[in-house]
């Protein structure tokens, strides 16, 4: 699958916007609702923000991550999509940080066999 990008740029004024969507999104979790592929991006883009504003490291970052979204819930197809994800972040006067996430979801092997 080709990769694709998907922009989540906000100003000072829109942000309030911004993390009002990903706390819809949490609301969705915390219904035992599954998320989708655009839902998963939003809500790392706010993790990362959040903890690049509290002076978090990219290591520490990353950790963090992997720790926060399993299989069962997100929809089916997410953590195969999202194998490599790249945040490039510019946190308000900090310079651009590059976030690379690999396999933030984990996926477990299958085969799927004929019956």
């Amino acid at each position: 699958m080709p990769p694709f990008t998907k922009f989540f740029e906000y100003e000072s004024n829109s942000e309030k916007i911004f993390f009002s969507g990903v706390n819809m999104i949490k609301n969705r979790l915390a219904q035992n609702m599954r998320i989708n592929i655009n839902e998963t991006l939003m809500l790392y883009a706010g993790l990362i923000a959040l903890e690049l504003r509290a002076g978090k490291s990219s290591s520490e970052i990353k950790e963090i991550v992997g720790t926060v979204l399993s299989p069962e819930v997100v929809m089916i197809g997410v953590p195969e999509s999202l194998r490599q994800i790249s945040f490039d972040a510019k946190i308000d006067e900090k310079p651009k940080q590059i976030i690379l996430l690999e396999e933030p979801i984990p996926t477990s092997d299958y085969i799927l066999t004929p019956k």
